[in-house]
């Protein structure tokens, strides 16, 4: 499997076994995901977007570069963001038409601190255990390992429960070591990591000389507000030139029955006037 291909022409990628981890031990690893072709282009796309920001405060990472939006910043980084394997993960966990919810790439530099264990749809105050409201990917643009931030992964965490997180919580600081149950995630350039929002993880400190480039794609479930406004973050004009499905993560679609209809219409139309639903496509047909 090679993922400088398209999507489209990728055969044989089963998501069962994938789906399988995610709801056992909380995360899963998809290797080869991008291949070296997306890799490159990854790199040539996103180095005129970094050396202009720093992190505000200890979450975002001090000595760590972050790209918001990233999805509106180039075709690769749109077909990374709905690539067919990982919708078919995605859609084991979401009703369809399952939104994007945030799109960075993070590089995070040498003697950057451990960030603060989290789980990524704590926003959404729903009560634990539950299922979740939101899925995360974290992609390797360099190789993660222990030293250089590798995202420290709580086993089970996600199963827990409100008083069982605040329990582990308790005391923590990004300075307290990791607890004993805590990997490393460790995985090759080109892999990502795909996890429940209710998934305890938080990016580990950049012990190496050099920086480590990832990114994080946020997809939620399609009644849920987004991190990201992507309507203001997306100028139009570029979102015409997206695909279907990329329209679609970016709310561009209805949840039945009417949810993100604009002004009773179908959101798609002020792409295109003349857009019709495809039930309405094969009834002209």
């Amino acid at each position: 499997m090679d993922g400088s291909q398209p999507a489209s022409a990728i055969a044989g990628f089963d998501p069962k076994p994938h789906v399988a981890e995610m709801r056992d031990r909380g995360w899963t690893i998809i290797e080869n995901f991008l291949g070296a072709d997306r890799l490159a282009a990854f790199r040539a796309g996103v180095e005129p977007l970094l050396g202009h920001y720093r992190g505000r405060n200890d979450f975002e990472g001090r000595t760590t570069e972050r790209v918001y939006t990233l999805v509106g910043r180039g075709k690769v980084f749109e077909d990374i963001a709905c690539d067919a394997r990982l919708m078919a993960v995605l859609a084991a966990f979401f009703k369809p038409n399952f939104l994007l919810s945030a799109s960075h790439a993070i590089c995070i530099f040498p003697g950057e601190a451990a960030q603060s264990l989290h789980y990524d749809d704590g926003f959404y105050q729903q009560p634990r255990p539950r299922p979740p409201l939101g899925i995360s990917v974290i992609g390797a643009i360099d190789a993660f390992t222990a030293e250089n931030g590798g995202t420290v992964m709580i086993p089970g965490s996600h199963r827990w429960s409100d008083a069982e997180v605040m329990g582990f919580r308790l005391g923590r600081t990004p300075a307290t070591p990791p607890p004993p149950e805590a990997v490393p995630l460790e995985m090759p350039a080109g892999a990502i990591a795909v996890f429940p929002g209710t998934f305890v993880h938080g990016a580990g400190a950049n012990r190496s000389q050099a920086p480590r480039l990832g990114f994080t794609n946020q997809y939620c479930q399609p009644w849920l507000r987004t991190q990201e406004n992507f309507y203001l973050g997306i100028p139009k004009e570029r979102v015409r030139a997206m695909s279907p499905a990329m329209q679609s993560l970016l709310g561009y679609s209805i949840t039945p029955p009417f949810l993100g209809m604009v002004t009773a219409s179908h959101p798609a139309k002020t792409l295109d006037p003349a857009w019709t639903p495809a039930i309405e496509r094969q009834a002209v047909e």
